[in-house]
């Protein structure tokens, strides 16, 4: 399994030991050289530390658990990297082949478990199978749309011997991804887009999981048409071009989502319309004939009916486009969005700011921004909530993978342990953590694990409000601000950074705000600011669950 995995080209992967995958981590031993083996604090971070690894540099990440509890534990992160399509391959340890199906010690069925939320799931009882089930694994993980695969492996397999055929036949019927769309279809995209008077660009996950960003830019720019990013997107169309409109969805921008129901071709590239983009579908893009592009030929016309649909890899489906498509401007059309823009956005609140001597949500994106922009590379890693939403808005994205969250899923927890994974992928540049009170609280001990491999260039702000800011916004909103299960209380967050041995910081005026992020760039070390924020601020535009996107809040509603 070790030679499988180095054969792979893997040279980290994130774990817990434990009885059903000894004679594994016995064999590493022997491999150390080769593969670094980084010893997570829960089954969960690794998995998310896998995730974060994978985002960061486009490889395959991979974790390590035993069986029963330290393999459903990572159910959480492997139900994330399917919702993300993350290429990651979870190896488990199994009970012996005699005992399966005797409810012996530390058994469950994890192969059952994750057939819904994996592309496979291999059980391997003969160890003469690992080398076909751990080449077919990387391939599935890594090809068509990315996404994990299980390899859970019985003891006595692990124990066996035998030669292996390191040569073996992948076994994949019916699997065939296809990278280069269909002819017919791409020409009549084209024509689509050649003949638009208002035409848009709606860029998602696939843009960046296929590297396809350039061609994205040279599609955008020989037929000037104005692009918008999912949340997945960001980074795929840089934010200081001209044609960049921002984020559409529940919090995306007014004139990015009057964009998109205002126009009248709509070419929607690796993005699957999640409904934080359109809102209530009957009522998304109502004036369009959409253009959908994507390497899963489940997602076309699944949510949105589409008149011309592409099954192919983002990158060369647009190459192809763009050959066959003649300079065009819409400068009207864009002219019409910017006014719109200028029309909306001074509106936000975060535009404007109050007259408090509060440390509000935006004087700490203010300073993240212009440091980020100025100190040099960076990722940043978010969790899920309000600060989640506001790094979307308030950070200027301008390079495919600075932005590694979890979206379908909107997993908390994820961001310490995802940037654990980012830095190892990325290690001359500097992983930002951005977190909830409440996020930080799940996962936090992973700073152990930071300290303990000496990583030194994970930053984490955590956005503290003393709530589970998100459900409160939407119990203010919706529910007469009944604020049941909400208010949060936690320790002191410089302190706790202390006991692991990190530099921990506290700010709650919004003067403190560069010097903090000075400081922890000046620390060659994990630090941590706890940024004690205004308790209810809120995040708009916010369309209300199933409503339009033509239906925006688009600021606090009156008392």
């Amino acid at each position: 399994m070790c030679e499988a995995l180095v054969r792979e080209g893997v040279e980290v992967m994130f774990g817990i030991p434990g009885g059903a995958i000894m004679p594994f981590y016995h064999a590493m031993w022997e491999y150390r050289d080769r593969l670094r083996h980084v010893l997570c604090r829960h089954e969960q971070g690794a998995g998310h530390a896998a995730e974060g690894y994978a985002r960061a540099s486009g490889r395959v990440g991979v974790c390590v658990a035993t069986s029963g509890p330290g393999a459903t534990n990572l159910v959480t992160p492997i139900a994330d990297a399917f919702m993300d399509s993350t290429p990651m391959v979870i190896l488990t340890g199994q009970v012996g082949s005699h005992l399966l199906g005797t409810d012996a010690f530390q058994e469950t069925d994890f192969t059952g478990i994750t057939i819904p939320i994996t592309k496979h799931s291999y059980l391997v009882t003969d160890a003469a199978e690992l080398p076909r089930v751990f080449r077919e694994a990387f391939y599935l993980a890594s090809s068509g749309r990315r996404g994990p695969v299980v390899i859970d492996v019985t003891k006595d397999a692990q124990q066996a011997r035998v030669i292996p055929d390191w040569e073996p036949e992948m076994e994949l019927p019916g699997y065939a991804p296809r990278a280069d769309g269909e002819s017919r279809s791409i020409a009549q995209a084209a024509r689509l887009l050649t003949n638009a008077q208002r035409p848009l660009i709606m860029a998602g996950n696939g843009v960046i999981m296929s590297g396809a960003h350039g061609a994205l830019l040279a599609l955008a720019e020989r037929t000037g048409t104005p692009v918008v990013t999912t949340l997945h997107g960001l980074g795929a169309f840089p934010e200081d071009h001209p044609l960049a409109l921002g984020m559409p969805g529940m919090h995306g921008w007014v004139h990015a989502n009057r964009a998109i129901q205002e126009c009248d071709v709509l070419v929607n590239v690796g993005g699957r319309f999640d409904d934080r983009v359109t809102g209530k579908a009957s009522t998304f893009a109502p004036r369009a004939r959409v253009i959908h592009i994507d390497i899963d030929p489940s997602e076309i016309g699944k949510l949105i009916p589409v008149t011309v649909g592409i099954v192919g890899d983002a990158r060369r489906v647009l190459e192809a486009m763009t050959r066959l498509i003649p300079e065009r401007r819409h400068d009207a059309w864009v002219a019409h969005i910017r006014e719109m823009q200028a029309t909306h956005q001074p509106r936000q609140a975060y535009m404007r700011r109050p007259d408090t001597s509060a440390l509000m949500p935006h004087d700490v994106f203010d300073g993240l921004n212009a440091a980020l922009h100025a100190r040099g590379p960076y990722r940043v890693v978010t969790d899920v909530g309000q600060h989640q939403m506001w790094t979307a808005q308030l950070l200027d994205w301008r390079r495919p993978r600075t932005l590694i969250t979890s979206g379908g899923a909107g997993t908390m927890g994820f961001a310490v342990p995802a940037a654990l994974g980012a830095a190892i992928a990325a290690p001359d540049e500097t992983i930002w953590v951005v977190v909830g009170d409440g996020g930080f609280q799940m996962t936090n001990q992973e700073i152990a694990t930071i300290r303990q491999e000496g990583i030194t260039n994970i930053k984490i702000a955590v956005v503290n409000n003393g709530y589970l800011g998100m459900v409160r916004q939407w119990q203010e909103l919706f529910e007469q601000r009944r604020y049941s299960g909400t208010p949060l209380s936690g320790p002191d967050f410089a302190k706790l950074a202390e006991a692991y041995g990190a530099m921990g910081l506290t700010v709650t005026h919004a003067g403190q705000v560069d010097d903090a992020i000075d400081a922890a760039y000046a620390t060659p070390d994990v630090v941590v600011i706890d940024f004690r924020v205004e308790r209810e601020v809120n995040v708009f535009p916010m369309v209300p669950q199933g409503k339009s996107i033509g239906e925006m809040i688009t600021d606090q509603p009156a008392a």
